[in-house]
């Protein structure tokens, strides 16, 4: 009895989470991981379900996002393959590594980066070229996709400030873009974890519970203005940092 009651309260927990990500183009998948790792045999079938719900959360949000206009296609199509690439190796070594330093950075840098949203600036000059601003998105995706294979997180929300950095002209395409490049970056980390540990119920549930939320989240982006949504993503930020911190303490 106390497994199911903890299954449903993980069942709510999810759709809260995927109504925020979906209004503002994050899966926040760290704030579901610390509710899923109670619930998991392991943490490596954890994490590997955690990544599954995440696709699945992103990819529910993500066509809503799409239909309405929000992505922006070049931005996808160099971001996506480093990135899965980056989620696929870190996934491998998933089981191998230590995460607790990789959080704690994680952690710190959503914090940073959510206070520099909220402050309005762009922490680092734009490349003077579009080639530059391309081939910066590239190495960011790269980079979080190994982060986040390894932790058993999408890590959109490292993805969309490096976004905002280098496109800051279009926050409403991002909010599809990362979406979408969540889609496959889920589903990337989450095949390499099959083989190894992955927890069906926790995935089952968890996307069941993501899915309405997730759709009704995405419909609400429209109707917010761009500084809003903006702010919105630097408090999502900060959480989603500060409760990283926190799991590391538990």
């Amino acid at each position: 009895m106390e497994h199911e009651l903890l299954l449903a309260a993980f069942a709510a927990w999810c759709f809260l989470v995927a109504l925020v990500g979906g209004l503002l183009g994050l899966v926040l998948g760290n704030l579901r991981l610390p509710v899923l790792l109670l619930l998991s045999p392991s943490a490596a079938a954890g994490a590997g379900a955690n990544l599954a719900v995440s696709g699945v959360t992103a990819a529910t949000a993500a066509v809503t996002h799409l239909r309405a206009g929000r992505f922006h296609r070049r931005i996808f199509l160099v971001m996506a393959a480093p990135s899965i690439v980056g989620a696929i190796i870190g996934s491998l070594f998933a089981s191998q590594l230590s995460s607790d330093t990789l959080l704690a950075l994680i952690g710190v840098t959503l914090v940073g980066f959510g206070i520099d949203t909220l402050r309005g600036r762009r922490a680092a000059p734009r490349a003077r070229t579009d080639a530059g601003r391309f081939r910066n998105v590239a190495v960011a995706g790269l980079v979080i996709g190994l982060l986040g294979g390894i932790v058993g997180l999408i890590l959109g929300a490292l993805r969309m400030p490096a976004l905002l950095r280098w496109f800051p002209e279009v926050p409403k395409q991002l909010v599809g873009t990362n979406l979408a490049v969540g889609v496959l970056v889920g589903a990337a980390g989450a095949l390499a974890h099959v083989p190894t540990a992955f927890d069906m119920t926790t995935f089952l549930v968890g996307s069941a519970a993501s899915i309405p939320g997730a759709l009704l989240g995405a419909r609400l982006t429209g109707r917010l203005p761009d500084r809003h949504l903006v702010r919105g993503i630097g408090i999502a930020l900060v959480i989603g940092g500060v409760a990283t911190l926190v799991r590391i303490l538990l």
